[in-house]
């Protein structure tokens, strides 16, 4: 019986060096990761808590624009080997993110309550109403 392949989880420090480039031997070593990962050779698993901390540092660190970095990380979600489960809802997160002045992981809460059979719990009038807005 064949194993399944082996995934790899990067951490937040790969990204951020794939996406600013501001360290040329790391991030050409990220470059080379993320290119198998865009092939589909290399299988990934990205993390949610990976992707709010990209955006933190991002954001609140090199200052891209909010757009900018929902854009970015959309778009490594989009690569062929990102083998998530919950791909979908992250790149919903990160629009509503791009869309809203929410914090990620805010978002990331509408995103993954935007199921059926999922109900957000909050006391935040704002995030019961977008989550709300969101559903099928």
């Amino acid at each position: 019986m064949k194993r399944p392949a082996k995934k790899s989880i990067p951490d937040t420090n790969t990204i951020i060096r794939y996406l600013v480039k501001d360290d040329d031997g790391l991030y050409a070593k990220a470059k080379a990761f993320f290119d198998n990962v865009k092939t589909g050779s290399e299988k990934v698993i990205v993390l949610e808590s990976v992707i709010a901390e990209c955006i933190y540092v991002l954001t609140r660190i090199y200052k891209v624009p909010r757009e900018k970095a929902s854009a970015s990380l959309t778009g490594i979600l989009h690569y062929k080997g990102v083998a998530n489960e919950d791909r979908e809802e992250l790149i919903r997160a990160l629009v509503l993110f791009s869309e809203r002045k929410l914090d990620i992981v805010d978002c990331i809460l509408c995103a993954k309550a935007d199921g059926p059979d999922v109900h957000l719990f909050s006391f935040d009038d704002q995030l019961n109403r977008i989550s709300a807005s969101g559903k099928r």
